[in-house]
């Protein structure tokens, strides 16, 4: 939660704005025009009443939903800036708050890692801490919500996922498996050489999580997936599963009731998802960089194949916005949608990521050259950033 009731409630009462002379990105079109807000609702779309509000000039600017990120795991760079350097929590969590709303997240899913791996800094003791951090704070401006992300290899993780699941903390729940074989680490040799790479890792500690992770038979596994949606779903999460290798795979998480699959590895994997109702999340990095980085599925063949529905920030929040501005063919609004009611659409979120009377008014104010940037962003019609320079 990052607003109090009683911000709520003043909003409600503060003076209409008017944001004027803007290229409104609606669900159906780029229309030139502006939007009213009173309290925080957006009442009208177009050529607005300017009567009674305050005036913004937009100076033909696009206006666009605030962006809803359903996985950024960009938090871990907050609290650990350096190797070994750990800040607190809260000023991480503020830092990151900041940081996503110059990107246009005004609903931010923080991907939380339950997963043993103290060299990358994650721990189910860790998660828990940022999880209860998220949920008291109450001077945050973008609306922060805990997206907890649980390695099953690890019964201690999927124990500290269910607690958090049921005291009510999760929105999103996904399930992973992070062991060669399984998804971005499809071999032995594969896992091996991204611990080789890395300078948080040896590759004795590499061939250690390999025999503890290896160990648990895939039944196991299979069970606490089981175990881990069926909880989540109880308490009204949405659930998710990540980096699916193959289409077989795909079929039993949904046959489980996993409703989002987040980076599927293959085309094939991506189809049938698609195929069968699921949400289908790709990285904006990967469009934005234009190659995946551990060299599977491209988002941009994924997207020609019209099998993307969502994109998430992952590592790099400035390239959700950044992605909504990449040339697929598409019309703007349909990419602006990946990004703003789609995501808020697989989450359940229906009050938001549109840009039409009656909706939440989370809002950015976005200038597209050389690079895409927010000038202003407002949620529920509050304005909480404005960058230097703006009008």
């Amino acid at each position: 939660m990052s607003r109090t009731e009683s911000a709520v409630a003043a909003a409600d009462e503060a003076t209409a704005v008017a944001l004027t002379d803007a290229r409104v990105v609606t669900p159906d079109a780029v229309v030139d025009g502006g939007v009213r807000i009173e309290g925080d609702r957006i009442v009208d779309v177009g050529e607005v009443d300017a009567d009674g509000a305050i005036c913004i000039d937009a100076d033909g600017q696009f206006l666009l939903p605030g962006l809803v990120d359903l996985h950024g795991d960009d938090i871990e760079s907050h609290l650990h800036p350096r190797s070994g350097v750990r800040m607190d929590t809260h000023m991480a969590l503020a830092a990151a708050d900041r940081a996503n709303l110059a990107a246009g997240i005004t609903t931010k899913h923080h991907a939380i890692s339950f997963e043993t791996d103290p060299d990358s800094h994650r721990s189910p003791e860790l998660g828990a801490e940022i999880t209860a951090a998220v949920e008291s704070a109450e001077d945050l401006m973008a609306d922060h919500r805990i997206h907890a992300r649980c390695e099953v290899t690890e019964s201690e993780c999927v124990e500290a996922v269910l607690d958090v699941v049921d005291a009510g903390d999760a929105d999103l729940v996904s399930v992973m498996s992070h062991i060669p074989g399984k998804g971005q680490f499809r071999d032995r040799e594969a896992f091996v050489q991204y611990y080789r790479d890395s300078d948080k890792h040896t590759i004795a500690e590499a061939e250690e999580m390999i025999a503890e992770r290896g160990d648990v038979e895939m039944a196991t596994l299979r069970e606490r997936v089981e175990r881990v949606v069926d909880r989540a779903h109880d308490a009204g999460a949405v659930t998710a599963s990540h980096d699916d290798e193959d289409p077989a795979e795909v079929e039993r998480l949904r046959e489980t009731g996993v409703d989002v699959t987040e980076y599927p590895i293959t085309m094939e994997t991506a189809r049938r998802a698609a195929d069968l109702g699921m949400t289908v999340a790709m990285g904006a990095p990967n469009l934005v960089r234009g190659e995946s980085q551990w060299g599977n599925l491209e988002t941009a063949a994924a997207i020609d194949a019209g099998v993307v529905d969502a994109l998430v920030a992952d590592y790099h929040p400035l390239s959700m916005l950044a992605g909504a501005f990449v040339d697929t063919g598409e019309p703007l609004p349909e990419r602006v949608a990946r990004v703003t009611a789609n995501p808020a659409a697989a989450v359940d979120l229906s009050d938001r990521g549109r840009v039409e009377p009656g909706a939440r008014a989370d809002l950015v104010l976005v200038d597209p050259d050389p690079t895409p940037t927010v000038s202003r962003a407002f949620v529920a019609g509050d304005p909480v950033y404005r960058a230097e320079g703006s009008r």
